[in-house]
């Protein structure tokens, strides 16, 4: 039977500098996305969840079950949604359907920043895809996800929990958000929006 392992970072530890510190991996992989990795396997060791894929368990679970396997599902999903020498506009079939909806790439960075800015507390902003091919910008506190919403395709997410950026950024959420743009894997997104 096998365990959750923390998936490897998809970059070097410092690759996403200056805009995340390889401290602030080291902190918020090494040992949040860790935690929840421990956390999650220590309430599923001997249950028959053990056999279970972690979306299933998401689907299904609440308390901290849901928390602790969703901000594993989050996490991984999240390092993946960043690269070195990435960011900027977004590119191929995502790039189009943004400027389709928002009208300009500036004008949907501006609507998911300000969701982001405004999102309360420990909190994740995503991007998704709608059944009918839209696009929306959600917001979801502490471990929620879209992943539990079955007409929705998640495609890009940023962490907003203090962990994220507190020791780059301190208390500067905007200044986050820069850097978080300077390092989207539009790639990545393309993926999950074809």
């Amino acid at each position: 039977i096998m365990a959750f392992e923390l998936p490897a970072l998809p970059f070097a530890k410092n690759a996403l500098e200056p805009h995340i510190s390889a401290e602030t991996l080291e902190y918020h992989h090494g040992k949040h996305h860790a935690t929840y990795i421990l956390k999650l396997n220590g309430l599923i060791e001997g249950t028959e969840l053990e056999e279970k894929s972690l979306e299933d368990i998401i689907q299904s679970a609440t308390g901290p079950l849901f928390n602790n396997a969703a901000q594993v599902w989050n996490h991984t999903f999240y390092w993946n949604c960043l690269a070195p020498n990435a960011g900027g506009t977004a590119t191929g079939k995502i790039g189009t359907a943004i400027i389709k909806q928002f009208g300009s790439f500036e004008a949907f960075q501006e609507k998911f920043n300000d969701k982001a800015i405004n999102n309360f507390a420990s909190s994740w902003t995503w991007l998704v895809k709608k059944e009918d091919g839209t696009l929306d910008i959600i917001n979801t506190s502490n471990a929620g996800t879209p992943l539990t919403d079955n007409s929705v395709t998640v495609l890009l997410t940023v962490d907003l929990w203090e962990h994220a950026y507190y020791i780059d950024y301190r208390n500067v959420r905007p200044n986050y958000l820069k850097g978080f743009w300077a390092l989207v894997n539009w790639d990545f997104v393309n993926n999950n929006f074809a």
